[in-house]
Parts: C-alpha cells; structure tokens; sequence
C-alpha cells in the first residue's frame, strides 16, 4: 500500500506553470483522465471515523514524452486524511483490462455511482514529485503535486510539505491558492475562486 502526499493549487495562469515546469522538470506527457466514483448506498458504508472513499474506476488515455499512446483502467481505493494542508492517503491500487466486467462486479456488490470526474493536462518529474497541470472539467486549472511514500509519519509528512510547498513557489504559486477540498466535494458545489 502506497502513501500519498499531495496538495492541489489553482494554477490562475496555466501557460506559464507550464513553462517553468518545462524548464525544471523532466516531461511525462499529456493525460485524459475519467474517474468515477462507487459507493455503497445507504447506511451500510462503515463508521463515519474511516474515511473510505469508495472504489476509482480510472479510464485514462494519452501520450508519453516520446508520443506513443497509451490507454489504462485503474481501480482505485484510499483511506484519505488532510494534514497540514494536504492530503495523505493510503492507497491501494490496480490495473484491469476492461471497465464494463469490473464496474459490472461493482453494481452486483452494491455499489453504485456516486460521482464523476474528468480531468486532462499534462505531467512532469520533479526529483522524485510527480507534478501535473490538469483542467478539471467545470473547476479550472490546478497544480497537482505528489510524493509516494513508505510511511506516513508525522516527520515524513512534514519533510514532503516542505518539498512540495518549494516547488508550488519555484511555480510561482502562492501558499494561497492551495485548495484542501476533494475535487468530488467541489464539483458537488461551485469553488469560490476569489
């Protein structure tokens, strides 16, 4: 199990992230990402102390740097925690061949849509961050940055905050414009921008 550590900031002027992140990291490719989100329904979803957030199915296509393209479904499950202004999860995931079979699977164990995601941009390599600048349908433009972890420790935690706040102000992307809300969250109601 992987732990994430990341934080999300719009990106007011995605031309020019783009640009220093050209110039500072090292280029993945572009994306299309198109998430959706199942849950159980009903009160059967476990205590309210475990911040489960369902099951990703994740359909994603695009190009890698050297313009090949590539096409993946990812299933996705996290036990999700904000601290500090990020979000540190614990995620589990993996690949299958088809979504139709797997989200069939789902619906025969109860689950159920709960909401959508599209999101689509581009992705880069910061010295072991994964950095991304992706337009999130009906939201805008965000600075994605993440480190995967071993471990979730209260010292490693604060060291990835360090690393990532540097490089969201080497963007030129004040502290401000950090957004702590799930994107699931903001689509659910309007982002207040200002």
């Amino acid at each position: 199990m992987a732990i994430e550590i990341e934080l999300k900031a719009w990106a007011d002027d995605p031309v020019a992230v783009r640009e220093k992140l050209d110039g500072l990291a090292c280029f993945n490719g572009e994306f299309l990402k198109e998430d959706t989100y199942w849950k159980q329904e009903g009160p059967g979803n476990g205590p309210a102390a475990v911040p489960f957030s369902g099951v990703r199915v994740r359909k994603e296509s695009g190009r890698d740097a050297g313009g090949r393209a590539r096409n993946a479904v990812t299933v996705t499950y996290k036990y999700k925690e904000k601290r500090e202004g990020l979000e540190v999860n614990r995620e589990t995931e993996f690949s299958v061949s088809d979504a139709g079979p797997f989200e069939g699977l789902l619906g025969h164990l109860g689950l159920r849509p709960a909401a959508s995601k599209r999101k689509s941009g581009f992705s880069w390599n910061y010295g072991g961050i994964t950095a991304e600048l992706a337009e999130v349908a009906g939201l805008g433009w965000f600075a994605e940055l993440e480190i995967l972890s071993g471990n979730d420790r209260p010292e490693t935690v604060s060291a990835a905050r360090h690393r990532l706040l540097e490089l969201l102000a080497k963007l030129g992307i004040g502290e401000g414009r950090i957004e702590t809300r799930y994107y699931t969250e903001m689509l659910q109601r309007p982002p207040d921008q200002s």
